[in-house]
């Protein structure tokens, strides 16, 4: 039995400090309730579920590939997250006396089922469908103090599951790779992270593969206070922390940055966990009551204005026009999508073939100027550097030209829509793509060595002697004389100069065919990558454009269906209704100072 396995866990949220802080969320949720806001009442129900918890819920997200899975392992102490490749589900890791695994799958009926599975290796068992999530009891001391540890998938598929993983989060550790600052997409995802829960650490990882990772510390934490995010960014080395806890090496898991970063935790999050969690329900209240009034004093004004009213319902109406104008201009932005992706793919594959062929030219030209076998490895060191910068070069013109689409496609929808964050198109390191490629071939017709060139002088200089021999032998001399013996030299040098000359044009051929090999193998490599990105910035803006034609014609019909409601409703009994109105109002403001007065 561990260490831990006889701990129990801690209780960090008291339930006295909650007690009030739910009872106000109880009392705001039959208000939401009464007026039909069942989205203000989603919301509060996850309010009301983080503050009945008495344990923090820490959810861990990030880019995929950025080392968020190993992360949680190292946190926890044991394998718990798939980081080989695996199905990725989201993983939820709390607190058990001894190793628990359950994987929570979709049964028929729209059921689900809680299936026991090893826990020694139960990341086999994500191989099976309909897995859901994956649950796990560890004895580990960081869970004991009273944290709950979510991995949340970064897979596209999972990222309904991801946000509401968040929204029911007390805190958010965000999993940035250490080898490049944080993009403009990534400060986004932040800022749309905050909104929901607001306490937010920045955990900077991989430190043992970037020896610069300070750099991107300070460039992430500028970044972070010029977008108004003040977040704490936490340098870490999951595999420096594995590596030091087997060796129990303390001074190199320090160099690891997981013991601070779990201290950290302890110090701000666990600690202080009742101001935290009472602190985000004040802000979350205070969200929903400001919507709420909002509403009510719509509805108050439009009571109240009879000529109001008239104005409001003509104005929704035109919003359903526009609604309306804008599902008929679908087929618009689609066929612009479709197109101008066809486009884009068309252009980036003729721009990578073109500057692969500038290339080969230039290295054939390179290559018939010279004999290829003096510098064949600096040639070929050369000729892959051309090519990762040629790579490097298309990829940021298909950047470039996915904003230009986006734009294109964002001009058939009102301004006032944003435009969504973009998969990053730009490669920041080349070598990773061209990793598949086979390097320059060897070429095979080498320098030829003394002993083979000596016998292809005999060979040249045996016809010479023979030839004249014969020919001086008629005038009474001999088959060796200096005549005969002359003539086999200028033709044996003739034949060495020739064989030399021969196997130049051969290593020149083979050259030449061996730079069009690679740069066939580069098309095939890179042609592939590139189309997969376009692809996906494809599927990006469809989803989005998508979403926001839907989104804008379900806001209309409802406003407009609720203002016709309203007019019908409370026609002859306006006064009664703006009665009750003015009450909510009082009631839902008495709500926010209680609720003002509840926060420390």
């Amino acid at each position: 039995m561990s260490a831990a396995a006889g701990l129990q866990t801690a209780t960090v949220k008291h339930p006295d400090v909650m007690a009030p802080v739910i009872a106000l969320v109880d009392e705001l949720r039959e208000l939401v309730r009464s007026g039909g806001r069942n989205d203000l009442d989603a919301r509060l129900g996850m309010v009301r579920a983080r503050l009945s918890d008495p344990r923090v819920r820490i959810v861990v997200v990030g880019e995929p590939q950025a080392g968020m899975s190993t992360l949680v392992n190292s946190m926890v102490g044991s394998p718990v997250s798939a980081t080989d490749g695996s199905p990725s589900v989201p993983v939820i890791v709390e607190y058990g006396p001894a190793p628990k695994a359950t994987l929570v799958k979709s049964a028929p009926g729209s059921r689900v089922e809680r299936v026991p599975v090893d826990p020694l290796n139960p990341l086999q068992a994500l191989t099976t469908l309909g897995v859901l999530r994956a649950e796990f009891a560890e004895p580990s001391r960081l869970l004991a103090d009273g944290l709950v540890v979510m991995d949340a998938p970064g897979a596209a598929a999972h990222e309904a599951a991801a946000w509401s993983m968040i929204a029911a989060a007390d805190v958010v550790l965000y999993a940035a790779d250490s080898a490049a600052e944080l993009t403009e997409a990534q400060l986004d995802y932040l800022r749309r992270v905050e909104r929901v829960c607001p306490s937010v650490i920045c955990a900077l990882t991989k430190i043992d593969r970037n020896p610069h990772w300070s750099l991107t510390q300070r460039r992430n934490r500028a970044l972070l206070d010029g977008a108004g995010l003040n977040f704490a960014v936490a340098p870490v080395s999951a595999l420096l922390h594995r590596e030091a806890t087997e060796r129990g090496d303390q001074q190199r898991d320090a160099e690891s940055g997981v013991p601070q970063l779990i201290d950290h935790l302890r110090e701000y999050v666990v600690a202080q966990a009742d101001s935290v969690a009472v602190g985000a329900a004040v802000r979350d209240i205070a969200l929903v009551t400001d919507q709420l009034t909002v509403t009510l004093r719509a509805e108050s004004d439009t009571l109240r204005d009879p000529r109001r009213r008239a104005e409001i319902t003509q104005r929704l109406a035109a919003a359903r026009t526009t609604a309306d104008q804008l599902r008929q201009r679908t087929a618009t932005w689609q066929v612009t999508l479709v197109d101008g992706s066809s486009e884009l793919s068309a252009d980036i594959d003729h721009d990578l073939r073109h500057r692969l062929r500038s290339l080969v030219r230039e290295a054939e030209a390179e290559i018939t100027r010279t004999d290829p076998a003096r510098k064949w490895a600096d040639f070929a060191s050369e000729l892959d550097a051309r090519i990762c910068e040629a790579v490097e070069e298309n990829f940021v013109m298909a950047h470039y030209r996915a904003v230009e689409l986006t734009e294109q496609v964002a001009s058939k929808f009102p301004p006032d829509n944003r435009t969504p964050p973009l998969p990053e198109l730009r490669l920041t390191n080349p070598s990773e793509v061209l990793e598949p490629v086979q390097p320059l071939e060897p070429l095979d017709s080498a320098k030829a060595g003394v002993g083979q060139q000596l016998l292809t002088a005999l060979r040249g200089s045996y016809g010479g002697i023979l030839m004249v021999g014969l020919a001086t032998s008629l005038l009474g001399m001999s088959l060796v004389n200096w005549y005969s013996a002359g003539a086999g030299v200028l033709l044996g040098v003739n034949a060495l100069w020739d064989d030399r000359k021969n196997r130049k044009q051969r290593r020149q051929a083979e050259a030449k065919v061996a730079v069009a090999r690679l740069a066939d193998d580069v098309i095939f490599q890179v042609g592939k990558e590139s189309r997969n990105r376009l692809r996906s910035l494809q599927r990006v803006l469809r989803d989005h454009y998508t979403e926001i034609a839907a989104e804008v014609g379900r806001t209309a019909d409802e406003a407009l269906r609720a203002a016709e409601e309203t007019g019908l409703r409370y026609g002859d009994h306006r006064e009664l209704r703006i009665t009750e109105i003015d009450a909510g109002l009082r009631t839902v403001a008495g709500l926010r100072a209680r609720a003002e007065r509840l926060s420390y």
